[in-house]
């Protein structure tokens, strides 16, 4: 049980890594780049939107396929339907956050906080036992 939780944290460290390094380095974040708010118009309002919309959409599927796994087995056998959700959840956000690196580069700081919310969402066995338990 351990090992899969281990594989599974692994590869959330390593989104979560990849994310950070492209960050500072396609970014190149600055503490003056950060100091400054974005303006927002009516043209650059989508991408003040998209994670927000993204982070809903992300836990809605989460949600939705632990839901699809039979609660009589045992926490180890639903292991797999949690690892293949979780991916899908991180890819979402992964996503979002190199659409705005790559398209919006003056709104690193909702990326940053869809890098932040991905890194709390380190899977863990009692994150993992919850999730079932809702």
């Amino acid at each position: 049980m351990t090992e899969k939780i281990k594989t599974l944290q692994i590869i959330h460290f390593a989104l979560c890594a990849g994310l950070i390094v492209a960050y500072f380095v396609i970014g190149e974040i600055s503490v003056e780049k950060l100091k400054t708010i974005p303006t927002i118009d009516s043209s650059s309002i989508v991408f003040a939107i998209i994670p927000f919309l993204a982070i809903i959409m992300a836990n809605f599927l989460f949600k939705s396929q632990l839901k699809q796994v039979d609660r009589n087995l045992k926490l180890e056998d639903k292991l797999p339907v949690y690892q293949t959700a979780s991916i899908i959840r991180w890819a979402i956000l992964e996503g979002v956050a190199f659409i705005i690196l790559i398209l919006k580069p003056d709104f690193l700081i909702f990326g940053i906080l869809v890098i932040i919310y991905l890194i709390f969402l380190r899977p863990t066995e009692e994150k993992i036992t919850n999730d079932f338990s809702e």
